[in-house]
C-alpha cells in the first residue's frame, strides 16, 4: 500500500470521527441535562473511530463502554448510538461478527435498562437494534464486496500473465516450424548445389581444364549461402535465457525480495539443456514468491551433484502465506515447468510445506548427451 492511499485512509477516518462527534455534540447541547462528563464521554467515543482500521476490535471495545455509559448517565436518544453503530459495522467488515453482534446488545442492554419503562423506549430500542443490525450486515456485505474486488483483480493479472506466456509459447514454436522448414528445404537444396559445383571444379581441375568464374562464384555463393542459413537457424531456435540464476537473485533482490543464494558442489559447465531448465525454474519460482508469498524469506539452493551425484539439484523455498491445507492450482508457470523438468528425465516437486510457505525441488540429471552449446556456470554473476 503507498504512502499516499495510507495518508488519504487516515484523513478519512479522522473525517468520519469528526463528523459523529459533532452529531453527537449538536443533539447532546440541545438536552438540558447533559453535562461535561456526558460531552467527554461522546467525544472520547467518537475520536475512537479514527483508529478503526489498526485496531478495530479495541475501537469497538472502547466505543461501547463509552457508548454505554453516556446512556447510563445521560439516557439520551436513539441518535447517542452514532459512534457505537460506526464500530460495530468497521468490525463486521473485517470479519468480526459475533464481537460486532455482542457489542451492539450490550450498548441496546445499556440503554433499555435505564430507561424508564414506556411503550417510546421500547420502540426505539427496537429501532436502535434495526440499526445494530443493518451496521453488521452492511459490514459483512463490504467485506465480501472487497474480497470480490480482490479476487477479480487477481484473476485479470493471472490471465495477463497467462496470456504473455502463452503467446510467448506460441511464438517459440512458430519460430521452431519455421526453423525446420529452412532446414528440411532450403538446406537440403543449397547442399546439393553447393556439392555438384564442388564436384564439377574437382572434374575440370583433374582435367587440367580452366575452370570457369560462373562455377567458381556459384561454389563459393553456396558456400555462404549454407553459412547465413545456419545463422538464421540458431537465431530462431535460440530461446536460451540471457543470464545466470545468481544474476536472477540479484535482480529479485533490487526489486524488493529478500532472497539469498547458496551453491555446494563443484561448479562445472553444464549440459546446454540443463542450464537452460534451471535458469527457467528459477526464474518462476522467484517470480511466484514475488506474486504469491507476500513480504517473505527466499531461499535459492543449487547443488552440482553433493546431494545425489550426476544430477543438479535446484530448490527454491519462502516462509510465506502458502497453507498444505489449501494447496494452489497448478497455473501455466508450474506446469510448463514440470513440462522441462520430465522432458530432461528429472523429477520435480512443487507444493506448500508442512510449516508455511510455499517450496520447489528439482532434480535434473547430468547427462552426457544432452551437451550442447557451453554455458556459463549456474551460480556465475556476471
Amino acid at each position: 500500500m503507498s504512502g499516499r492511499r495510507i495518508d488519504r485512509e487516515r484523513i478519512a477516518d479522522a473525517v468520519l470521527a469528526a463528523v459523529v462527534g459533532a452529531l453527537g455534540m449538536t443533539v447532546a447541547a440541545f438536552d438540558a441535562d447533559t453535562t461535561a462528563v456526558d460531552h467527554a464521554l461522546i467525544a472520547a467515543a467518537s475520536a475512537s473511530l479514527a483508529f478503526h482500521r489498526p485496531a478495530p476490535r479495541a475501537v469497538l471495545a472502547l466505543a461501547t463502554v463509552l457508548g454505554t455509559a453516556y446512556v447510563v448517565h445521560a439516557h439520551p436518544g436513539p441518535l447517542s448510538a452514532l459512534p457505537v453503530l460506526g464500530a460495530v459495522h468497521t468490525a463486521a467488515r473485517v470479519g468480526h461478527r459475533g464481537l460486532a453482534a455482542a457489542g451492539g446488545a450490550v450498548f441496546l442492554a445499556g440503554y433499555v435498562a435505564t430507561g424508564p419503562g414506556t411503550q417510546e423506549v421500547a420502540e426505539r430500542a427496537g429501532l436502535l437494534a434495526g440499526w445494530f443490525l443493518c451496521a453488521v450486515v452492511t459490514g459483512l456485505a463490504d467485506r465480501n464486496w472487497q474480497a470480490y474486488l480482490r479476487q477479480t483483480e487477481q484473476r485479470a493479472l493471472e490471465a495477463e500473465r497467462t496470456r504473455e506466456e502463452a503467446a510467448l509459447r506460441r511464438a517459440g514454436e512458430e519460430r521452431l516450424r519455421i526453423a525446420r522448414e529452412l532446414h528440411d528445404s532450403l538446406t537440403h537444396s543449397i547442399s546439393i548445389v553447393k556439392l555438384q559445383a564442388g564436384v564439377a571444379v574437382h572434374l575440370a581441375r583433374k582435367r587440367g581444364e580452366e575452370v570457369p568464374p560462373a562455377l567458381l562464384a556459384i561454389q563459393e555463393a553456396g558456400g555462404e549461402a549454407m553459412r547465413e542459413l545456419r545463422s538464421a537457424l540458431q537465431v530462431l531456435r535460440a530461446d536460451e535465457p540471457t543470464g545466470t540464476p545468481a544474476l536472477l537473485v540479484e535482480r529479485a533482490r533490487t526489486a524488493g525480495l529478500a532472497v539469498g543464494l547458496t551453491v555446494t558442489g563443484d561448479e562445472r559447465t553444464l549440459p546446454h539443456a540443463v542450464d537452460r531448465a534451471a535458469y527457467r525454474i528459477v526464474q518462476e519460482a522467484l517470480t511466484n514468491a514475488a506474486r504469491h508469498a507476500g513480504p517473505a524469506k527466499v531461499t535459492v539452493r543449487i547443488d552440482y551433484g553433493t546431494w545425489h551425484e550426476g544430477e543438479l539439484t535446484i530448490g527454491v523455498d519462502d516462509d510465506g502465506t502458502a497453507d498444505p491445507a489449501h494447496p494452489p492450482a497448478p497455473g501455466t508457470g508450474l506446469t510448463g515447468m514440470r513440462e522441462r523438468v520430465t522432458a530432461l528425465g528429472g523429477t520435480l516437486l512443487a507444493a506448500p510445506r508442512a510449516h508455511g510457505g510455499f517450496s520447489v525441488r528439482a532434480r535434473l540429471p547430468l547427462g552426457d548427451g544432452m551437451s550442447g552449446a557451453a554455458p556459463v556456470p549456474l551460480g556465475e554473476t556476471g
